[in-house]
């Protein structure tokens, strides 16, 4: 799931929630949502400003799905 694969990437990357948010253009409390599975279905804009920010395509981000 697209949620853990946030996670793993970012903890690879040895950045910070709030670090990721602000690299990605999305607020604190959307990453922390997804990164809990509480918000399930982001924007397109969310996850293209989130892969940007950790180097991978959008499809990277939600293969597996």
């Amino acid at each position: 799931m697209f949620t853990r694969k946030i996670r793993e990437l970012r903890k690879r990357m040895k950045i910070s929630q709030e670090r990721l948010a602000r690299l990605s253009n999305v607020s604190l409390n959307t990453i922390v949502k997804i990164e809990s599975g509480e918000s399930r279905h982001p924007t397109i804009q969310t996850m293209a400003g989130i892969a940007r920010a950790l180097g991978i395509s959008v499809d990277e981000l939600i293969k597996g799905e």
